[in-house]
């Protein structure tokens, strides 16, 4: 089978159509991401024994089993408690929570980067907790996180296309669909790989460019 310009040409428009839901599933998924995951790392650091041995062994299944699982889960399971969600929202929390598991790892290992010294002197200054973490540990563990914040939205890219398993017109849905129709799977799966190769470069730049740009910012090397 040969490249055929004129049917990549015709369903081009589909296949960028498809992109953009692909950007707003990743976009959306990993700002769900960003947030639990920094609630799930403090919360593995409160004073309270059994909450944070709770949050730790949560952490560690999802972890532990892998994505598509738990976009099935709580797509097809969830109506029978009750929670009754589009393929959409399904998807987006299935991905969140996912990889906000990951993140309270990445932002954990920043917590505990930022010198004993620092607590200690949050402590005689009797700050509260919120403002310790908030106004001096985070500021100071974003930087060692960054990088592997970066990876994880590398990853959350190359992840959307699990969420074609319970119908989300991604980009991998969409080149299914088309090859489904045309028997030709040349050009739309070709068509992916570039789309996915075209987010995942820049996005890597980026990623470094902002993490030097913290690290001026806080005067640090």
């Amino acid at each position: 089978m040969q490249w055929n310009w004129e049917f990549t040409y015709e369903i081009m428009p589909r296949m960028l159509w498809a992109t953009l839901n692909t950007l707003m599933a990743a976009g959306v998924g990993y700002a769900i991401a960003v947030v639990l995951g920094l609630a799930l790392a403090l919360a593995q650091r409160t004073p309270y024994r059994g909450l944070t041995l709770v949050v730790r062994e949560v952490v560690e299944f999802i972890r532990s089993t892998p994505l598509v699982l738990q976009i099935f889960f709580v797509y097809y399971v969830g109506p029978q408690y009750g929670l009754n969600l589009s393929p959409w929202v399904a998807g987006m929390i299935a991905i969140g929570l996912h990889y906000a598991s990951y993140l309270s790892e990445v932002y954990r290992g920043g917590i505990e980067s930022v010198p004993k010294g620092q607590w200690e002197a949050c402590i005689a200054l009797n700050m509260t907790p919120v403002k310790t973490y908030f106004r001096v540990i985070i500021p100071q563990a974003l930087p060692p996180s960054v990088a592997g914040m970066g990876n994880y939205l590398v990853g959350i890219f190359k992840d959307t296309p699990m969420l074609s398993v319970i119908g989300v017109a991604e980009l991998m849905h969409a080149a299914n669909a088309i090859g489904g129709q045309h028997y030709r799977y040349l050009e739309p799966y070709t068509i992916v790989g570039v789309v996915f190769l075209m987010i995942s470069l820049p996005s890597a730049g980026l990623i470094r460019a902002f993490e030097a740009w913290v690290r001026r910012k806080l005067g640090m090397r």
